[in-house]
């Protein structure tokens, strides 16, 4: 049988995705369950254990398709990226109305009702999603509402797809000084291909999870002579964004935050400690 990246394909010895049989082993194949994330942020994991580091991170609203429950723990396919792995069960809903409208800022509140006086119940991170019914003013502040009676900041959040087409680079750069996590995905903590894909997902483009995934097939290659705003550049396990030809905006652990930096600058420390740029590609934009 073929043998398929388990970080995209669903399958163990004892299950399977529906849609590989014939490619894996497996004593079961299933279809699979919708479900949604019904937390802030939580980390998916290769194995159903929270001693094991994440290897990427889910947003409150986000669609997963559920194979399996066992011991507290739903082993799922994201709907964004096809990324496979773990999660605690309490961490999904099935059934509840979709998302109509998605964070825009870094981070934001969520009150739990219509005034900024009251203590905050979380903070999301930009890319969640949110089932608005309603909206509110209290003391010249406008919000929107939830179904549960919360309330976020309206400037805080726009209708799903408003942000289509729009200029990622600038998205990008709304999480500067955002602290670099690996494996983050979200304006609490993020890493560097977390910050390109979460980047493009706000405006309504696709990206592959991982760096070696994004250099593989993220757009096309290019010369370093052809740089423009909106590029990438890699390294061996490092991906930057260029925010114009000669600076690069990347999630990295040299700051241990997303910064700006001057590319050459760049290129000196991190060859001087591992290797030059490995490529350079232009997404479609």
């Amino acid at each position: 049988m073929t043998t398929l990246d388990r970080r995209l394909h669903a399958y163990r010895p004892d299950l399977a995705e529906a849609e590989l049989k014939g490619r894996v082993d497996a004593l079961r194949f299933v279809e699979g369950v919708s479900a949604r994330v019904a937390v802030p942020v939580v980390g998916l994991r290769p194995e159903p254990d929270l001693a094991r580091g994440i290897d990427t991170e889910l947003l409150l609203g986000e669609d997963v398709t559920v194979f399996d429950r066992a011991d507290g723990w739903c082993w799922v396919k994201a709907a964004s990226d096809g990324y496979v792995g773990y999660l605690p069960a309490e961490t999904l809903f099935e059934g509840r109305p979709a998302p109509t409208h998605i964070v825009t800022v870094q981070r934001s509140f969520v009150y739990p009702e219509p005034e900024l006086r009251k203590p905050h119940q979380a903070i999301l991170s930009m890319g969640s999603r949110i089932h608005v019914t309603g909206e509110a003013e209290a003391r010249g502040n406008h919000y929107v509402v939830l179904e549960d009676g919360t309330a976020l900041f309206s400037r805080h959040v726009q209708p799903i797809g408003a942000l289509d087409g729009a200029d990622y680079a600038e998205i990008a750069a709304r999480f500067l000084e955002t602290p670099y996590l690996w494996g983050g995905r979200s304006g609490l903590g993020i890493d560097c291909s977390g910050l390109v894909q979460l980047s493009m997902l706000m405006t309504g483009r696709k990206a592959p999870r991982d760096t070696d995934m994004q250099a593989a097939g993220l757009g096309e290659p290019i010369d370093r002579s052809e740089i423009r705003r909106g590029d990438l550049v890699f390294w061996k396990g490092h991906v930057a964004v260029f925010e114009d030809p000669e600076t690069i905006l990347h999630a990295n652990g040299y700051s241990m935050t997303v910064a700006r930096e001057n590319f050459e600058a760049a290129v000196r420390r991190i060859g001087s400690l591992y290797e030059q740029p490995t490529g350079y590609r232009r997404p479609v934009i």
